[in-house]
């Protein structure tokens, strides 16, 4: 855990302050006046930067899996299985044992459930992923609920023994951690409901860091509403502008945190839709006016977008060199197909783990601005908006 040491600035970097007033002359009624500064020590700082970095890695990025069980139902329901821990199992089984995934993949987001399975041969899931050098992440949020006094908005709960989770997932092998909550254009956003959003991705993010976890921060601008570009270029600035005021405020270690934001693009009604190289320019304007270079890593979720388009706007924003590693942390966008292809099937495994690699590595060419949609599938061409979630 961090504790809090007090250190004297040394010569070198200004000597004591409060010896002299600003204009020249003693501060009134006193000599000599000593200020000392609360410095954040953790012993995790080190490993935290090189996880992030890690995970940061040239043409690589994120397969997210962390969705809650509900939510995996869904998918399971969409390919007619039951929604049961065994049907659960086999199909994250699926993807964490791909061969060769660790080639486009550097980590790999999953629900506190997968973080304990093993594999039907009894391998843990952390192992499978450690042997493809990719860093295994968890979950931590709690999920949506009403945020009262708000315009019908959201909070994000979770906060509450969540230190004692974090240590105990480090210990199962997880090394990152995952903290979704929204933001509403539609409900405004109301002022109170940004702040919230910040102040509790910053407070999760200080929490994670001081148990070893790189925190993901991610407040997502839901696709929801008719509104144009600019109206969600100006909401993203407001809220990121909000969430870098908090987590510097709860002495966060930007060297060690990654971003997962969203796109910035129209609303899902709006009647004109944005080119790649339209939503490309006004997210990196968003970013490049709101991250520091010191964050390693922006991680994008893919938003409801199809597998190519979420791609093609990947590779548009790595055209020109970046002060960050610009890269992927897909959910449906990697994943899609590969349900597809499964189907809940034995025989179709090596068929679906090889459609898996096909989006990967087609993200991975994003990363590097090297990917092309030439020859790809009319089923990766397909929409996946879903009303009030996104990722």
């Amino acid at each position: 855990m961090a504790c809090a040491n007090l250190v004297k600035l040394n010569a070198a970097s200004s000597s004591w302050i409060g010896q002299k007033s600003p204009f020249g002359q003693r501060s009134q009624g006193s000599s000599t006046r000593r200020v000392s500064f609360s410095i954040r020590a953790n012993s995790y700082t080190d490993e935290l930067v090189q996880t992030a970095k890690t995970i940061a890695s040239p043409g690589r990025g994120i397969l997210a899996i962390d969705e809650s069980n509900a939510t995996c139902g869904k998918r399971l329901a969409s390919i007619g299985l039951d929604n049961t821990e065994t049907n659960r199992q086999a199909y994250r089984q699926l993807l964490l044992t791909t061969p060769s995934l660790g080639e486009y993949i550097s980590g790999a987001i999953l629900f506190e459930e997968t973080l304990y399975q093993s594999t039907t041969d009894g391998k843990k899931f952390v192992d499978c992923l450690r042997d493809e050098n990719i860093v295994p992440g968890i979950k931590v949020d709690k999920g949506l609920v009403p945020l009262p006094g708000s315009n019908n908005e959201s909070w994000c709960q979770g906060l509450d023994g969540l230190a004692s989770r974090s240590a105990e997932y480090y210990k199962q092998g997880a090394r990152f951690a995952k903290w979704r909550t929204v933001v509403s254009i539609p409900c405004g956003p109301s002022a109170l409901a940004v702040k919230e959003a910040a102040w509790g991705l910053a407070r999760y993010a200080a929490i994670s860091q001081d148990n070893g976890l790189v925190p993901i921060v991610e407040p997502e601008i839901l696709l929801d509403g008719d509104h144009p570009i600019d109206r969600t270029l100006e909401v993203a600035e407001k809220v990121w502008s909000g969430v870098f005021y908090y987590l510097a405020e709860n002495n966060v270690v930007f060297e060690g945190i990654l971003l997962k934001p969203s796109m910035v693009t129209p609303g899902a009604e709006h009647k004109e839709k944005a080119s790649a190289d339209t939503i490309a320019k006004y997210t990196l304007t968003m970013l490049k006016r709101r991250v520091p270079p010191a964050v390693p890593g922006i991680m994008f979720l893919s938003g409801g977008q199809s597998e190519v388009q979420a791609t093609l706007n990947l590779n548009a924003m790595n055209q020109s060199p970046n002060p960050w590693h610009v890269s992927f942390s897909y959910a449906r966008a990697l994943q899609n197909t590969v349900l597809k292809t499964w189907q809940g099937r034995p025989d179709n495994v090596e068929a679906a783990q090889k459609s898996l690699l096909v989006r990967a590595k087609a993200n991975s060419l994003a990363q590097l601005g090297r990917y092309s949609a030439e020859g790809e599938s009319e089923e990766a061409t397909k929409g996946m908006f879903v009303k009030g979630y996104t990722y």
